[in-house]
């Protein structure tokens, strides 16, 4: 039998009783399996364990899962299972609550919560359980079905038991949620959009549904979709608190920032205990330049719940913060104990690694770094080869005969300027020199145009570009500039700084013809460890890995290269260690390049005020400072995978 078909067998085994046998089968497939298979068959022996009450012999099998896959949320229900077989009410709870924190599907984890909750007289729990069951109880089977494997990580199979249920049910609005958020785990944002747009149409009162499309229009960085959402939902849904919170986030993405924390505020003088309000708060505190006030409410965070690894990260994000010996202690031992969520371990790790960077004790600050990158990749799923895969496409079919093709189909508007490049490049400081010339607006880091190339896939991107009608590439450009309008201040000019634009430099070309494209390079060492450093909000999973990155590095100067062969003269290269040298030089060659005339106040460009939410945000608000070229020198002896991958000595 193949490994698959034995855990067939054994599963078989365990429903019919033979637990003596399932043990045994399970057992011998654990010491000759793959490792993917590993984690089933030990999850398969402990049930098999635990329902012949050998309960510590399965608790110890669970340990094994977990070491393996953290995020295992039936093997959480498990441990639950022996707990409550042993008499131990808040372990069994702590067990099951965390089984349904990975997977909130998990029926039957919901309904072992509702007792414990009871035993415990915790009334605001059991509220919470008992709308929960119902909830999934109340969903058709098949859906519930598809959510279950969405949370375990089955997104194609989840998505075709979705899809063969609504052929049969067309419309059904649980159904049509579940599909949506399928396929944001899939990051196909678009197609999910367009369900979720066409869910909220048909079913105006479907809560659920309007919060998933505002939550999938933040993510996408629409924030003004998101708030005009947010305004006709408010009085429908009777100002519901969640919507108020969405709506003073929005408000922090299109940039104003004292209304949103006017809203925060006002939420914490109803109930100042909520930390997921006081992260919040501190972001927009930080996004506004306000480091005093963000870090007292990332403080609050912490101490409103003490095991919230995200606040911090938090801390540790803003670049200058520097823990107390008590705060490192608490991360230290939050990092390892075995009841903290794996977000939370990964979001101490990396602060443990900035703590002790900045108390110059760099073994121990790398084996945190280490720690939470590898948690993280765990996780991430995250495949280098699909990569350089995809570039190597772009680079096949994005052709000098392709721009022929389609010469001056774009939209001719010249306002934009991209900053491309890596994460961690030096891009923040060039968008913020470039914000304090009085005719270019600085925004964010826009997803239009990654949100474009993923709805081209449909049509087969990059390899159908040259049939696709160039029609549509000037409509392209035109709704580019129509949807970032919400983000400028009214100057000619306006800068995306989304850095992963490098891999669409050619289709950029493409509907925008006039735009300006900058490369901020850096030297690859201090460009891929500052990266390795660095717990991103979301995306950038290449970053968890010293190998990963160095490839990737390696990928997107490949492509850059190819764009310079194919598009001489559109992209204008700047090293950052250039413009730490020469800062005037530098800045007048990126202001000639954007045919702007020079002005004194991109020199000064740290005393400009505006919105920054990128990790970057303190340092850009300093003169030029020299302290990071070379901090990767600190980890020299534990680099050498990295510069494997990067090829260098």
């Amino acid at each position: 039998m193949s490994e698959q078909q034995q855990l067939t067998y054994i599963k078989q085994l365990i429903q019919q009783s033979q637990l003596a046998q399932a043990m045994q089968q399970a057992s011998a497939l654990v010491s000759t399996c793959s490792a993917e298979i590993r984690v089933e068959a030990l999850y398969m022996l402990a049930v098999a364990q635990r329902l012949s009450m050998r309960y510590e012999e399965a608790l110890l099998t669970i340990e094994s899962v977990l070491e393996h896959s953290p995020n295992h949320a039936r093997a959480y229900q498990e441990r639950g299972y022996c707990e409550q077989a042993l008499n131990r009410t808040l372990p069994a709870a702590s067990a099951f609550y965390r089984a349904t924190q990975i997977n909130p599907a998990l029926l039957s984890a919901w309904r072992a919560l509702l007792p414990l909750y009871e035993s415990l007289s915790n009334q605001p729990a059991v509220k919470i359980a008992t709308e929960q069951v119902e909830y999934l109880h109340s969903l058709p089977k098949q859906v519930l079905g598809a959510l279950d494997l969405m949370y375990e990580g089955k997104l194609s199979l989840a998505d075709k038991v979705c899809r063969q249920y609504l052929q049969q049910q067309k419309h059904q609005r649980d159904a049509m949620l579940c599909l949506a958020q399928i396929g944001i785990q899939m990051k196909v944002y678009s197609e999910a959009e367009f369900i979720l747009e066409s869910c909220v149409e048909l079913h105006t009162d479907f809560f659920a549904a309007s919060l998933e499309l505002i939550k999938l229009y933040a993510k996408q960085a629409k924030f003004a979709d998101a708030l005009t959402l947010i305004e006709r939902s408010l009085d429908k849904f009777n100002h519901h608190p969640q919507l108020v919170v969405a709506r003073a986030s929005a408000l922090v993405g299109v940039g104003e920032l004292n209304e949103a924390i006017a809203i925060y505020q006002q939420v914490l003088k109803k109930d100042d205990k909520q930390y997921a309000i006081n992260l919040l708060l501190g972001h927009a505190y930080k996004a506004k330049g306000e480091f005093t006030e963000a870090i007292t409410q990332y403080q609050h965070a912490y101490q409103n719940r003490h095991d919230l690894g995200d606040a911090f990260w938090s801390l540790a994000n803003t670049k200058t913060y520097r823990f107390t010996e008590q705060e490192v202690a608490h991360m230290q031992e939050q990092v390892y104990a075995p009841d903290v969520a794996i977000d939370d371990r990964i979001h101490f790790a990396f602060a443990l690694g900035k703590a002790l960077e900045d108390r110059q004790q760099y073994d121990e600050s790398f084996r945190y770094y280490a720690q939470g990158n590898a948690l993280k990749s765990s996780v991430s799923g995250y495949d280098i080869a699909r990569t350089e895969a995809y570039i190597d496409g772009i680079i096949e079919h994005f052709t000098p005969a392709l721009f022929e093709h389609h010469g001056g189909a774009g939209c001719s508007d010249d306002a934009p300027i991209f900053i491309v490049g890596l994460p961690r490049a030096g891009s923040t400081l060039l968008e913020q020199i470039l914000a304090s010339h009085s005719q270019v607006d600085g925004t964010m880091e826009l997803h239009n145009i990654l949100s474009l190339a993923a709805r081209l896939q449909k049509r087969g991107y990059p390899q159908g570009m040259a049939e696709l009608p160039s029609d549509y590439l000037r409509r392209f450009g035109e709704q580019f500039i129509e949807q970032t309008q919400v983000y400028r201040q009214g100057a000619a000019y306006f800068i995306d700084k989304m850095p992963n634009n490098f891999m669409h430099v050619g289709l950029i070309k493409l509907i925008l013809p006039n735009a300006k494209v900058i490369d901020a390079r850096r030297e690859p060492m201090a460009c891929c460890f500052s990266g390795f450093k660095q717990l991103f909000g979301e995306g950038q999973e290449f970053t968890y890995s010293l190998n990963a990155i160095g490839r990737y590095y390696q990928a997107y100067v490949k492509l850059m290269k190819h764009w310079d062969k194919v598009l001489p003269g559109f992209v204008l290269r700047v090293q950052h260690e250039d413009v730490i040298d020469d800062l005037e030089g530098q800045v007048r060659r990126i202001l000639d390049y954007c045919g702007l005339p020079f002005e004194q106040s991109c020199l000064y460009y740290y005393n400009t005020e505006r919105t920054i939410k990128t990790p970057s945000s303190e340092q850009v608000r300093q003169p030029i400072f020299r302290s990071a070229m070379q901090q990767w020198q600190h980890f020299d002896d534990h680099l050498t995978e990295l510069k494997s991958a990067l090829k260098t000595g």
